[in-house]
């Protein structure tokens, strides 16, 4: 899990604190590498975390940019938070923001249309992430769409309180 946070003293270990990220955020940013550049996408996500491993599904389109830079170079990198709240201080360095997030890294897996059951998995886990409800996902919803899963190598969480 652990990988380079600078500020130890914000670090987050507690495995309920870091699912409490988790849900909380809803939001997570989606970095890839496109050839010699970065490509970051906002994405909706949903997460399972089994004897702390956790595992990231995302979904989009079946064509596009984000696919194709896949498909070229698997590695990605994500970021999500929550509690964003900025404070004010006598000085400008008194001024900041609190937060409470998540990075990760690990390899993208585009879940292919053959493997029907783990899109499907993968679509309910997103919709319960994202509001908490259970929802029927059914192969014809699963197919019109693609399903990624990244297989997360390392993960660091981090907290800022209020100033």
């Amino acid at each position: 899990m652990k990988k380079g946070i600078t500020k130890r003293e914000r670090e987050v270990t507690d495995t309920e604190e870091i699912l409490s990220i988790l849900d909380k955020a809803k939001v997570l940013h989606l970095g890839l590498v496109d050839g010699d550049e970065p490509y970051v996408v906002p994405m909706n996500y949903g997460y399972i975390m089994e004897d702390g491993k956790l595992t990231v599904y995302l979904h989009g389109a079946k064509v596009g940019r984000k696919l194709d830079v896949m498909r070229a170079n698997p590695k990605a990198f994500f970021e999500l938070d929550c509690d964003i709240v900025p404070f004010e201080g006598k000085t400008a360095c008194n001024y900041g923001i609190t937060y409470a997030s998540v990075m990760g890294r690990g390899r993208a897996v585009i879940v292919d249309d053959e493997n029907t059951e783990e899109k499907i998995k993968g679509l309910k886990v997103l919709m319960k992430t994202q509001t908490g409800r259970d929802f029927e996902i059914t192969d014809k919803m699963a197919g019109i769409v693609s399903v990624i899963r990244i297989d997360v190598s390392d993960y660091t969480a981090k907290k800022r309180p209020m100033g």
